[in-house]
């Protein structure tokens, strides 16, 4: 049989444990909800964003747009209303990072849920015809519906990029000697707004991605 201070021991343990569950369930039922930033352009670096916009603080969008998709279908920032979506900037002959990205989000695509979706720019849009795209979109997995690979007017393109996602380094108009590259994946929320940036060619920043799309899924359940 257990002595008296035997007893004691096991008892004074089993409430140490009680007591520490007690304090961690009191401490997660009182920290606050983790928030993602919602990235104004002074938040962003200068050479990121056009000088029209460097010192605005607040109300910061995504700009309404109008392109194709690798189906020929017009989509526009109506398709994209009230949903969350991670969006980039690629051009299907590039060699060097856009594979990559291209590999990432396709993957990210099978990992999001339905709810979320995905858009890719094209920055050679004289090159990346609706069949290109297509071409594209099938040797890569594009799931039609959730992922929009999508070309148009260059300079509507280039616009986006620079004023409204702030990506790029470059204040190029869209002529035909401008040429983009970003690295970038931008994660938007259901207001158009920017809560996050990830390196497209890193896996460890698509596990950051994934975690933080938790968080800003998780803020529209409040």
């Amino acid at each position: 049989m257990l002595s008296f201070f035997a007893k004691y021991r096991i008892l004074g343990a089993t409430l140490l444990v009680v007591s520490a569950i007690i304090v961690y369930l009191f401490y997660n039922a009182l920290k606050p909800p983790e928030k993602l930033p919602i990235y104004q352009p002074s938040m962003v670096n200068p050479e990121l964003v056009d000088s029209t916009l460097q010192y605005k603080r607040k109300y910061h969008a995504v700009a309404d747009f109008s392109l194709v998709n690798q189906n020929g279908k017009i989509i526009t920032e109506a398709d994209y209303n009230g949903k969350i979506y991670i969006a980039d900037f690629f051009f299907t002959t590039c060699p060097t990072i856009c594979p990559i990205m291209t590999k990432n989000m396709a993957s990210l695509q099978n990992r999001i849920g339905d709810e979320v979706l995905l858009l890719s720019h094209s920055v050679t849009p004289e090159i990346d015809s609706v069949e290109q795209l297509k071409k594209y979109a099938l040797e890569k997995g594009v799931q039609d519906g959730k992922w929009n690979l999508v070309t148009g007017d260059k300079k509507q393109i280039y616009d986006l990029a620079r004023k409204s996602y702030m990506v790029v380094k470059t204040d190029g108009d869209g002529g035909p000697f401008d040429m983009i590259h970003t690295e970038n994946f931008v994660l938007v929320d259901k207001e158009r707004r920017i809560r996050g940036y990830y390196d497209g060619t890193k896996v460890e920043e698509m596990e950051k991605l994934i975690d933080e799309l938790q968080i800003l899924k998780a803020s529209y359940q409040d």
